[in-house]
């Protein structure tokens, strides 16, 4: 899968994840940090903690690790399998 589909699939996801709500398309600023974070890293625990103080730096409100984790997985997946589609 090339860089490009693979970003989209990532923002997807994560706009889907919706942590706190507000409804897709209100975490622009925090996807961009995240799949930054999805590249950079490629452990699960270490991604989950990244993507949680992203979270929590905006909304100043900690996601719970568990759900971190379980999207942490779910977008390392997209990044080193390149198998799913939107």
């Amino acid at each position: 899968m090339e860089i490009q589909q693979t970003n989209l699939l990532l923002v997807h996801t994560l706009d889907q994840w919706d942590p706190f709500g507000i409804g897709p398309g209100n975490y622009d600023t925090e996807i961009a940090d995240s799949v930054q974070a999805v590249h950079d890293l490629d452990d699960r625990d270490k991604l989950a903690r990244k993507i949680q103080s992203i979270y929590e730096f905006s909304f100043e409100e900690i996601i719970p690790l568990e759900k971190c984790k379980e999207i942490s997985a779910q977008l390392l997946d997209i990044k080193n399998n390149g198998s799913c589609t939107i």
